[in-house]
């Protein structure tokens, strides 16, 4: 049988982690998983060494469920926290707000509460200004926060934060739910362990990501604490996320912790955003690219970043990437596990061919 390719594989964007293909060890991972008969639904022995290792990572009383997407995860994950007259406190600009299509609301039947936040990041004076009404039966009843790890505004939370935001959450009989589509960018940029600010920060329910660091349509979400979680055996296949060839699942899952690849990937990807804000800072400090200006700050593979007039569109005849707020001229521009040096050097060149200077003449070193 011949396969007809239809794309061009030498194709590179900046517009999402999510355009990058499987990572080879991932596709070798499913390869290897496949020979022979494997029980169906997670009984197969991939998922039981998920477990495992999950464990390993994460604590002896964790649990993982693979699924599908990231947007199950959140809402699964979500669900097992609350009743459901319960609500949800996050960011404005969190993705079960902005980005689910309503799913977490509409699914579950939960609230959400948002707070503005300039950064993505909570914080216990911001979660307090939803913290109320408990007992009050005209007001959903806040029995959850979310955050999210890299934000969607590109930030990071320290452990310490993150410690503060489930101390103030806890304190208020509150549970809390970690958003980590992009986890292993911020364990990458932290420079600790994932258990450092998941578990031994106060986490209590985790959406693992995978897709965005080199996985074929695989996630997780990982209870951390099953005293504040319950029901994810049922609630996953409600939810339409339990797979019957979990193994497959699994397998990828795995190759992400076998010998740090998830790590590595992240830590790649995050590379190659500091060389382009690198060659750019450089522009931007000796005026060759006027009313360029970056608006968050971007220690993991995400940068924001507000363009002249008319300047977004020209450059994006070149190379794709995302407006993230159109109306103040801020765009997106994202690196991936596949994103080579050539690839920012080439995109750099673009930027400055079209502020009509010269790139630097020396790469930044990164």
């Amino acid at each position: 049988m011949t396969l007809t390719r239809l794309h061009d594989p030498q194709s590179r964007s900046f517009a999402s982690d999510n355009y990058a293909g499987a990572h080879p060890a991932v596709l070798a991972a499913i390869a290897a998983a496949n020979d022979g008969h494997q029980p169906a639904y997670g009984e197969d022995v991939y998922t039981r060494r998920l477990q495992e290792v999950i464990r390993a990572h994460f604590g002896a009383r964790a649990e993982v469920f693979p699924v599908f997407n990231g947007t199950g995860a959140n809402v699964i994950a979500l669900t097992a926290v609350l009743p459901r007259w319960g609500a949800v406190i996050a960011p404005d600009t969190a993705h079960i707000h902005t980005d689910e299509a309503g799913a977490p609301e509409r699914v579950t039947g939960l609230k959400l509460l948002t707070v503005p936040s300039a950064d993505g990041k909570l914080t216990p004076e911001l979660v307090a200004r939803e913290a109320w009404g408990w007992g009050d039966e005209h007001r959903p009843q806040p029995l959850a926060v979310s955050i999210t790890q890299t934000t969607e505004r590109g930030t990071l939370y320290t452990p310490d934060e993150i410690r503060a935001v489930a101390d103030y959450a806890h304190a208020h009989g509150m549970a809390v739910h970690l958003d980590g589509a992009r986890i292993w960018n911020a364990a990458a940029a932290l420079g600790v362990p994932l258990r450092e600010f998941t578990t031994d920060a106060g986490v209590d329910v985790l959406s693992l990501g995978g897709t965005k660091n080199g996985l074929l349509g695989a996630e997780a979400v990982v209870v951390l604490d099953p005293d504040r979680a319950a029901g994810l055996t049922y609630l996953r296949k409600l939810g339409m996320q339990l797979a019957s060839k979990m193994r497959f699942l699994s397998a990828q899952l795995l190759a992400l912790f076998d010998d740090d690849l998830g790590l590595r990937n992240a830590a790649h990807a995050n590379a190659m955003t500091a060389r382009l804000r690198a060659a750019l800072a450089a522009g931007i400090a000796d005026g060759r690219l006027p009313g360029l200006r970056f608006t968050q700050d971007s220690p993991a593979n995400a940068i924001f970043a507000v363009l002249p007039e008319g300047m977004a569109d020209r450059l994006r005849r070149r190379v794709h990437f995302y407006d993230w707020d159109a109306a103040r001229r801020e765009v997106r521009w994202m690196t991936a596990w596949d994103t080579t040096p050539e690839d920012v050097d080439r995109f750099v060149a673009i930027i400055f061919d079209e502020f009509g200077s010269s790139p630097p003449s020396v790469k930044p070193r990164l």
